[in-house]
């Protein structure tokens, strides 16, 4: 429930003020998949290829943001979801900016999604499914959640004791099993150009 005494505080300058200035369009481009299918990876190389091509871009990591603004929550499902909350009301706020904003978060649930679209704006929020099959994240598994989620070792994790549930109609779709990161970035540059013209 918002207090009656908060109020929206609008300043002068627009949107589209900083798009001119920044001469580019501000997105969100939200990568969903599992533990270990790529999200972080292609996100940071996205970043990288975006800045060599003077577009201004910050990616908010699921990981990252848990050592910092989301250091207080769990991994309850009522955590999960404000944990994508947040992200997405940053993604928001980076948007009004002028960023393009690169989320890399598993966020399992369709619901948690949509609302982070609603958050951002359906015209600025691009969702992309790292469709990476689950053999293939697990065999990954760079820090070992799998392994410990299958000896019990982590209640609730997506893919192995919990759901994740696959975007209906995504923007786009990277299986990083099949496609390279370098690929995979591409394809997503791509999509943001046909966005943008």
């Amino acid at each position: 429930m918002q207090n009656k005494n908060i109020v929206w505080q609008h300043g002068v300058a627009t949107r589209d003020d900083r798009r001119r200035v920044l001469n580019q369009v501000p997105l969100t481009l939200w990568l969903t998949g599992l533990s270990a299918s790529g999200k972080s990876v292609v996100s940071y190389a996205l970043e990288a290829e975006l800045l060599k091509r003077g577009l201004l871009c910050a990616v908010l990591d699921g990981d990252n943001l848990r050592h910092g603004l989301n250091s207080d929550l769990d991994f309850s499902p009522q955590a999960r979801s404000e944990n994508i909350r947040r992200a997405a009301e940053v993604a928001r706020l980076m948007n009004d900016i002028g960023l393009i904003v690169i989320v890399a978060l598993i966020s399992p649930l369709r619901t948690d999604r949509q609302a982070a679209q609603s958050i951002v704006g359906v015209d600025l929020f691009r969702e992309i499914y790292v469709s990476t099959a689950l053999e293939i994240c697990e065999s990954r598994d760079p820090k070992g959640l799998y392994r410990a989620a299958r000896e019990g070792g982590i209640a609730e994790f997506t893919g192995v004791s919990a759901p994740y549930e696959p975007p209906l109609n995504p923007s786009l779709m990277l299986d990083t099993g099949s496609v390279s990161v370098h690929q995979s970035v591409e394809m997503i540059c791509s999509l943001i150009k046909t966005t943008s013209s």
